[in-house]
């Protein structure tokens, strides 16, 4: 069935736009940078820990029912923040046959009069996402939306001109929404299009000032390769991709990381002025590794944890999860699939990995000095490469070490106070923790966790003051 809409005036260049969505009734805090620059917080100064999950295409292909079952599964996993595009293709449109815009132009956004669900000419693209926006509010989860992929933009079809119209819309409309965060970009290097994408940050900042913008860029480049300098970019972001070390084929050699994602953050770390980081698109559980052949294995629970903890414990302020099917809201009534996927999102939403997310988000909120936290690599007396590499971060109270494989570990003792330390391993697979004993914090002390040393015998040493 074809849907009238009922358009307000056509919004011009240049143009104020109205809003008529709902009355903000959210109970959240806009987030900010750390006074340290390199975490987030509330509003109220408490520590946020980032965990993020991509649904890229919530907006296009979830109904409010759908959207509702996958913001309180997210929730209720320890999820807080859910990445998604706001337009993917230009034009886009979503589940109920609503188009985002008129005549493809991204400067006139196809808004109706009212906002009633039950009346297809007063519900339209953006009353959807709006309701989305406020359901995740209500349930405590940030949306950090990507105003429009990079794909169309490379492919010519978005102006400067039109990107700062089409921004005003967007900063206009949900400046008043505590639980926004921006994600210029899409999937694409800077240097593509770079004055959209300048054009888009600026624009938005200048409407609204408050809301955290970073870039999402193309795999295995960072944000910090061409704008940590922008005023309007808040944090950076990396996208460590999906690829194998023997299929990184990275022509820049200082971007020759392979699966290494933690030297990413390493590199951010250092950049000035101090932004904070983090990976917000490492390899997704259930995609094939290199992305494109669905013929080569699959990235599993073992290898979502093992990026986390390693960009983590590198200085990440939080991480983002994926799993090939929930980011692409594969459906039965898809007739193609992205990356070989055939499990439905409602199958693939208790992925092994997806349940085991919220145990990094645990162990970094589980002491009081968290803004006080450094990576530091002169913990581990005898490191390794690859999959025995061994990624540590401490304060001056406790130290964590993440062992991907359970091999044994020497580790530098005196790193943070005490005479004496207290170690414990943690376990990334369940979250229990259990004690090993007193140590004298002094020399060097070899640890040896339990089971057979393999890859996804992942575990973390922590080490107390006493």
């Amino acid at each position: 069935m074809t849907i009238s809409k009922k358009l307000l005036p056509i919004l011009l260049a240049g143009a104020l736009f109205s809003c008529t969505s709902r009355q903000d009734k959210q109970e959240i805090d806009v987030l900010k940078v750390s006074e340290n620059g390199r975490y987030l917080t509330t509003g109220d100064g408490d520590p946020f820990f980032w965990l993020g999950d991509t649904g890229w295409l919530l907006f296009n292909k979830l109904n409010r029912d759908e959207a509702e079952t996958y913001l309180e599964d997210r929730k209720n996993k320890g999820f807080n923040v859910i990445q998604a595009m706001v337009l993917h293709t230009v034009p886009s449109v979503n589940v109920y046959g609503d188009s985002s815009i008129v005549n493809k132009d991204i400067a006139r956004p196809l808004v109706t009069d009212g906002n009633n669900p039950d009346n297809a000419d007063e519900y339209d693209y953006w009353d959807h996402i709006d309701y989305i926006i406020d359901k995740a509010a209500e349930k405590g989860l940030y949306m950090a939306l990507v105003p429009v992929w990079g794909s169309p933009v490379k492919d010519g079809k978005v102006s400067v001109e039109q990107a700062k119209v089409y921004a005003r819309f967007l900063a206009e409309r949900w400046k008043e929404k505590k639980n926004i965060i921006w994600l210029n970009g899409g999937d694409i290097k800077g240097s593509d299009s770079i004055a959209v994408w300048q054009e888009i940050g600026k624009t938005i900042k200048s409407i609204d000032p408050d809301h955290l913008m970073t870039f999402h860029p193309r795999g295995r480049t960072a944000s910090s390769d061409w704008f940590h300098d922008e005023s309007w970019l808040d944090f950076n972001m990396v996208q460590s991709g999906h690829r194998r070390y023997d299929q990184d084929t990275s022509k820049n050699e200082d971007k020759h990381y392979g699966e290494d994602n933690w030297k990413f953050m390493v590199a951010d770390w250092k950049r000035t002025p101090i932004k904070p980081t983090i990976d917000g698109e490492p390899s997704y559980e259930g995609i094939p590794q290199g992305l494109h052949d669905i013929k080569e294995p699959r990235w599993t629970a073992a290898d979502v944890r093992r990026y986390g903890y390693w960009s983590v414990f590198s200085g990440g302020f939080g991480y983002t999860y994926g799993q090939n099917s929930v980011m692409q809201m594969h459906s039965q009534s898809d007739t193609s699939t992205a990356y070989g996927s055939k499990e439905l999102w409602t199958e693939a939403l208790q992925a092994p990995g997806a349940t085991q997310m919220k145990y990094i988000k645990d162990l970094m909120l589980s002491r009081g000095d968290y803004f006080e936290r450094v990576p530091d690599q002169s913990i581990v007396a005898d490191n390794g490469e690859k999959y025995n590499q061994l990624l540590a971060t401490r304060t001056n109270k406790y130290a964590f070490i993440y062992n991907y494989n359970g091999r044994e570990m020497k580790i530098n003792m005196g790193k943070i106070a005490g005479d004496k330390v207290e170690a414990a391993w943690f376990n990334p697979r369940n979250g229990e923790t259990k004690k090993i004993g007193e140590f004298d914090n002094k020399g060097v002390q070899s640890f040896q966790p339990e089971g057979e040393t393999k890859d996804g015998n992942d575990w973390v040493l922590i080490l107390d003051s006493i």
